[in-house]
């Protein structure tokens, strides 16, 4: 075996003892494990190995490859000879689209050998493109897990049941319309996860399985289900949310494991008593003989339909041919009216943090929404839908309106949108009507004019400006087109700023669009007013300039010459055969594209500041953010009484959607295994209108015996939007040359950090400890001695929050006199060992914390349990081997 590691140059990576685990997680043989999952090229690699040390690899049993590997073919054929092979993984979903969706692999089927593999055990070939079960997974005796969710399943075969000992099955995420009457004959499986298929009918069979704990079958059709469930007397769990049923029998209220029934978004108008009445039902999403009516445009024609409110940890939800409204937790709601959806549909929704590779915002774009993605993509209802987005309200004048905007997979284009602001809560919502799914945002745009030009022509005139006209003539077209306006108001004052010349004046600056590449048969004319200031009366037409910008707004031509201008006292008119953006300069200078163009760029500009806090309790958690000019002191008032820090940075100019990174420098660190440190840095996007804001903790890469740290962080600009002028982005020379700012950071100086070094533990002798329980996550030992350095003075008080006595806190604090870590750590360990028990402890100390001011540990404490839920939902998933299993099968699961 080593020979193997030496050959894929991991001689590092070897494990020791009999455990045998890799010690490096891309590529490892150790012992008898091969993992080759995460390599783009593991097939390679793998039967690299299998040529040259066959003998070796035909003993491994346990092997993990990403079927996204395009050597996969190949590779299957080679497998059926690992005669020892226990566990083999051949996932997807180890690659992603542009839009950071998992990619299925190309798993379609399995060699007919496969069926040789007679020590198998576990199989995983999850996110594949499989239509139906290999028949040579029948032939594996041994098989005890068999995973294929997110695969294209519609049917299991006949003699599925010959699976006599599998204990755990998950086919989540298919096509499944039905189930063999075999399935009653695994007689000793454990946990059966059929969720989010189109099942709509159950065999009795299943009723035969009565080793079952856990059943899912939510998210399908399922309009009943059979008595026969009431046999599963070992079940704990019984997910049936998000189908059709109409009632429930009565008899599943006496199973007496049942620890959860989850019936929420069904069509229960009736539902037995005895269930109604156990604790552990879950209901919300049905009718229940109540519903709710829905206005719409027409209220005379408005029906009752059932209303759907998702929790935040839910991500889909069924429609069907009766309609509904649905609620998501983050506040967006949509409409189907009756007869959208000709048959039950199952709609998946999340919300993605907008990503400027691909959504791409025009100029004098602002973003108020994070992106919204509703799938199946493309699907067609019969009638439209209503979705209602809400939205931040843009601090901007009259010029700009709010439209929703829709991504095709090819372009963004905007949506008839209307805007709605309740009186009572100042919430802002754009709604619009949609035939069909795929991502949706919410802007703040130039306001839009548009017209359909007839032959036989037309007036078009600008909502901001009355004074901006564009006549087109008769014959000017021959087939009707389309046409847009948006105007781009520029005071004098702006001007003046930028150019640092009270002498220069500009128009409104008018951008022009048409639906046809065909210029005009006609010339069209176009009246502008005059720059401020100036008048038919004091014109001097040598300092004026007319100038044309390309449609990219990258460089803008002097056509005074070109065209025949017109003046009245107040406007300026003359003809164009084609459409582009269009500014009205009055100035002394000779060339003025180059002033134009540093004006344009700069009226893109957002002038932000950085800032850097650090928790008053807490110096180590520090609060990064990128704040527009006028938002830095009600951002720094709001966050005063929790934070302390320095002044703001100086001013900074950013784009719209522009990245930047923050590194620490001078001897403090942060966590490198971030998703979103790019090379040491913490990375940003800036949108103007959402937080750009980050909350990390920092630490001394070294020992630095317990004396302050005095460093500092420093803001770097990231990829720059290829139409930024490159004197716009205020570059440096040097290394720093992409520099923005730099704010000092000090840690104070501390004591000794009693989890690092076991002597400042004073002799306390602490047990193992698991508080919570494994849904909702657990608070370890490790845990509580990283809450317990953060403590501080207020541990008192902690400690009467948590229910300790007066008795018992005075006693802490004597046995421990003049030494504040032990009587924190005597406090918190003496309420963890009492409540070891409870499993709601967790809310509790969560609760304490929070009675006692100290959100900072109680915000620490939330994020702790919503990883462990987060892991606890993934093991669900990617459940390995039998307890009861040997030593190597339980390092396998």
């Amino acid at each position: 075996m080593q020979k193997m590691a030496e050959l894929l140059g991991l001689r590092d990576a070897w494990g020791g003892g009999t455990s045998g685990a890799p010690a490096l997680a891309g590529c490892c043989l150790a012992d008898n494990r091969l993992n080759l999952d995460v390599y783009p090229d593991g097939c390679r690699r793998f039967l690299q190995l299998f040529k040259e040390q066959r003998g070796e690899v035909v003993q491994v049993e346990f092997l993990r490859l990403s079927s996204n590997d395009l050597l996969l073919g190949t590779t299957l054929g080679s497998l059926p000879h690992l005669k020892h092979l226990k566990s083999l993984v051949l996932k997807g979903g180890h690659a992603r689209d542009e839009f950071g969706s998992f990619q299925h692999g190309s798993l379609t089927s399995l060699p007919s050998d496969f069926g040789n593999l007679r020590c198998l055990t576990h199989l995983d070939l999850s996110f594949n493109r499989l239509f139906t079960l290999p028949s040579c997974i029948l032939n594996l005796p041994n098989l005890r897990v068999l995973l294929v969710s997110h695969n294209s399943l519609v049917t299991l075969p006949e003699d599925f049941g010959c699976l006599s000992k599998l204990t755990f099955f998950s086919a989540m995420k298919n096509q499944l319309k039905d189930l063999p009457q075999s399935i009653g004959k695994l007689s000793m499986l454990q946990n059966l996860d059929l969720s989010e298929n189109a099942l709509e009918l159950l065999p009795e069979e299943v009723g035969n399985l009565h080793d079952c704990t856990e059943l899912d079958l939510s998210g399908n059709r399922l309009s009943s289900i059979p008595d026969s469930l009431a046999n599963l007397k070992s079940l704990r769990r019984l997910h049936l949310h998000s189908n059709l049923l109409v009632t429930v029998p009565a008899s599943l209220a006496n199973l007496p494991n049942l620890s959860r029934l989850d019936l929420q978004n069904n069509c229960l108008r009736a539902i037995p008593a005895e269930i109604q009445a156990s604790p552990f039902v879950r209901l919300r999403g049905n009718p229940l003989g109540e519903t709710e009516p829905f206005l719409q445009a027409d209220e005379s024609s408005a029906r009752r339909l059932r209303r759907l409110s998702l929790a935040s940890g839910e991500d889909s939800f069924t429609v069907t041919s009766e309609g509904c409204k649905v609620v998501l937790a983050c506040g967006i709601h949509f409409y189907f009216p009756p007869g959208a959806a000709s048959d039950p549909l199952r709609i998946y929704f999340r919300s993605l943090a907008p990503d400027p590779q691909w959504v791409k915002l025009r100029h004098h774009d602002v973003l108020l929404s994070r992106v919204l993605e509703l799938q199946p993509h493309g699907v067609q209802f019969q009638q439209e839908v209503q979705i209602w987005m809400p939205y931040v309200s843009p601090q901007t004048p009259h010029q700009h309106e709010v439209v929703i905007r829709t991504f095709s997979g090819q372009r963004w284009s905007d949506l008839r949108t209307r805007v709605e602001q309740k009186r009572k809560s100042k919430k802002c919502e754009a709604q619009c009507s949609v035939l069909h799914f795929s991502w949706f945002l919410v802007v703040s745009r130039l306001v839009q004019n548009e017209c359909e030009v007839p032959a036989e022509g037309t007036l078009l005139f600008s909502s901001v400006d009355p004074n901006i006209k564009v006549m087109f003539p008769p014959g000017v077209t021959k087939e009707p087109r389309s046409v847009k306006l948006q105007v781009l108001p520029v005071s004098a004052e702006e001007i003046e700023e930028i150019t640092a010349n009270a002498g220069c004046r500009a128009s409104p600056l008018l951008y022009l669009s048409q639906d046809s590449l065909v210029d005009f048969l006609k010339p069209v004319r176009i009246q502008l007013p005059l720059p401020p200031g100036v008048t038919g009366l004091n014109l001097d037409r040598s300092r004026l300039h007319l100038l044309h910008g390309d449609l990219e707004g990258q460089t803008w031509n002097d056509i005074t010459s070109e065209v025949v201008l017109e003046f009245t006292h107040l406007y300026a008119v003359f003809e164009v055969t084609h459409f582009s953006w269009y500014w009205l300069w009055y100035t002394t200078k000779t060339y003025i594209g180059g002033i134009a163009k540093k004006v344009y760029e700069r009226l893109r500009l957002y002038q932000v500041n950085f800032i850097a806090l650090q928790r008053k309790k807490d110096p180590e958690q520090v609060l990064l953010q990128c704040v527009p000019k006028h938002k830095v002191d009600p951002v720094l008032k709001k966050l005063q009484d929790r934070y302390r820090g320095p002044e703001p940075s100086d001013m900074v100019e950013m784009f719209e959607g522009e990245q930047f990174f923050a590194a620490f420098e001078r001897g403090i660190s942060i966590d490198m295994d971030r998703p979103d440190c790019v090379d040491g840095r913490l990375s940003f996007i800036f949108y103007s209108h959402l937080k750009n804001m980050k909350e990390i903790y920092v630490t001394s890469p070294v020992d630095r015996k317990g004396q302050a740290v005095k460093g500092q962080v420093s803001f770097y600009r990231g990829a720059v939007p290829d139409s930024i002028p490159e004197d716009a982005s205020r570059r440096r020379k040097g290394p720093d040359s992409l520099w923005l700012a730099t704010l000092p950071i000090k840690l104070p100086q501390l004591k000794p950090r009693w989890d690092e070094n076991p002597g400042p533990l004073y002799g306390f002798s602490f047990p193992p400890l698991n508080l919570g329980n494994a849904e909702t996550g657990y608070l370890t030992q490790a845990n509580l001695l990283s809450i317990a350095r953060r403590v501080g003075a207020d541990w008192q008080s902690i400690g009467l929050n948590l229910g300790l006595s007066y008795q018992q806190i005075e006693r802490i604090g004597y046995n421990n006199r003049e030494d504040l870590n032990k009587q924190i750590l005597d406090m918190l360990f003496s309420w963890a060992q009492q409540n070891s028990e409870d499993p709601d402890c967790v809310s509790k100390l969560i609760t304490a914390m929070k009675e006692s001011g100290r959100q900072d540990i109680a915000d620490e404490v939330e994020a702790i349990i919503e990883l462990g839920r987060q892991k606890y939902s993934e093991s669900i998933r990617r459940v390995g081997l039998e307890r009861e299993s040997s030593t190597e099968d339980s390092a396998i699961a």
